[in-house]
């Protein structure tokens, strides 16, 4: 299985964005980008952290960093997600996979002793060149967005 690591170019696979058209991740170089994959919309810790993002959006931008949050979510559950919580962060759905495994975020995991596949929570934070500068697995979402905030004013942009 592929894993993307810091240094490596941002990979060519395909999104889907809300309004049901398809882009390439990779046509999003040339401004500074954090990318986020989580596992379900309207869930909890999912909610929360899309919330989060939306809030600090305004701090992202003033920096010229774009943010997307991804999720196997069809389009229509993501066009009601940022609906029911005025969401202002773009979201886009990965469909087929393709992203997660290119991402190393589509993991095994277990509940209750039984494994599954599912998403791993993770960040990813790229330079306007498209390079992964910092990763982040495993994230837990309380204070998760103050610090890639922290990291993505590192770059210097804006």
């Amino acid at each position: 299985m592929m894993r993307i690591e810091e240094g490596d170019k941002i990979p060519p696979v395909e999104l889907i964005d809300l309004d049901g058209n398809g882009f390439r991740l990779d046509g999003m170089i040339g401004a500074p980008l954090v990318l986020y994959f989580y596992p379900k919309d309207d869930t909890a810790g999912c909610t929360r952290e899309a919330q989060d993002f939306s809030a600090f959006k305004s701090q992202f931008d003033a920096r010229g960093v774009r943010l997307l949050g991804v999720s196997r979510d069809n389009t229509i559950k993501h066009q009601k997600f940022v609906t029911k919580y005025d969401l202002t962060v773009p979201l886009a759905t990965d469909p087929d996979g393709k992203a997660l495994e290119a991402f190393g975020s589509w993991v095994e995991k277990s509940m209750y002793g039984k494994k599954y596949m599912g998403i791993d929570r993770s960040t990813f934070l790229f330079d306007a060149d498209g390079t992964l500068v910092r990763a982040w697995r495993k994230v837990r979402v309380p204070g998760h967005v103050i610090e890639v905030l922290e990291a993505a004013k590192e770059l210097g942009s804006a």
